[in-house]
């Protein structure tokens, strides 16, 4: 559907149209946290699970969508029960358990410290890869890691200096959010590759909804769907922008460049988050803030001028 028409207008160069893809993707997700913050602010008895569960059930439709058409159109093989159990295991790993500890994370901290912490993800990646899979990072990753936890440490410092309430608390949440996130991507890489990009997608993501319905259903009644309609509206836009399309850009542009440059080129979500809190949230926008964009946008270009995986 959606991803296979928006890959065929990118450049046919792979590095290329995987890196498009992944910075897409980048900028939809780091919408979600101000989306989120928005939402808080509009109504004081919305939690996150509530807020959650109304991102990903309307979401829900599409991900189902895109899992029949794929089943219907292409020669596919047949999931074994195995691949059913990992792929139910991937979408609760990487969007239901980690999105949770997110948007619990945003109840306590700024929108721009919340994407920050989050983006300590592709570091793990790079680190777990190294650790457990014996790849060694390349001199052009290290110099990437290095720019990007300076300009995170700047920014966390100045954060922790204004004695924010709470402020470890949701640092926390968000930084589990990263690990989780972060296993996530490393070991969906195969499946990827194997079932292609949309259709593990959508199995994913249909994962994660049903998982987070449950969790819902299981400590909320109904009357906690009694919300503002904005709050209904910031959901769809969150569903719509922040979930669906930027979920099957991510999966397809980490197919054509791999896990590691997937992870590093994200990082460009901090940076879209940072202005943009600033912009409808009234956050604050630093000099030491400014210096942490600066030394993010260094390690994306670093990053991506990589010859090879």
């Amino acid at each position: 559907m959606a991803t296979p028409i928006i890959e065929a207008t990118l450049p046919t160069r792979p590095a290329l149209s995987g890196s498009l893809l992944v910075l897409f993707a980048a900028v939809g997700f780091s919408a979600k946290a101000v989306l989120v913050k928005l939402a808080y602010a509009y109504s004081p008895k919305l939690d996150a699970i509530t807020l959650m569960s109304l991102r990903m059930l309307l979401s829900l439709p599409f991900f189902v969508a895109v899992a029949l058409w794929t089943q219907r159109n292409g020669d596919h093989a047949r999931l074994t029960s195995r691949d059913t159990a990992a792929l139910a295991g991937l979408g609760i790993l990487g969007f239901y358990l980690a999105g949770f500890l997110d948007f619990a994370g945003l109840s306590y901290i700024s929108a721009g410290l919340e994407r920050l912490l989050l983006f300590l993800y592709p570091t793990l990646v790079v680190i777990f890869s190294a650790l457990f899979f014996r790849r060694p990072m390349t001199r052009r990753e290290r110099i990437a890691l290095l720019l990007t936890y300076l300009g995170i440490a700047l920014v966390f410092g100045a954060s922790a200096l204004s004695d924010a309430p709470h402020l470890f608390l949701g640092s926390a949440l968000v930084f589990g959010a990263a690990l989780t996130f972060a296993l996530y991507i490393l070991i969906s890489g195969h499946y990827v590759r194997r079932l292609g990009s949309t259709r593990f997608t959508a199995y994913v993501m249909t994962s994660a909804c049903l998982a987070t319905g449950t969790h819902f259903s299981a400590t909320h009644s109904l009357a906690a769907l009694d919300l503002p309609a904005r709050i209904y509206g910031l959901a769809l836009l969150m569903a719509v922008f922040s979930t669906v399309i930027p979920a099957f850009l991510l999966n397809a542009g980490m197919r054509r460049i791999g896990a590691n440059s997937t992870s590093i080129i994200s990082s460009i979500g901090p940076v879209f988050t940072l202005f943009l809190a600033y912009l409808l949230l009234g956050e604050t926008l630093t000099p030491m803030q400014l210096a942490r964009t600066m030394l993010v946008i260094a390690g994306v270009v670093v990053a991506g001028t990589r010859s090879n995986e």
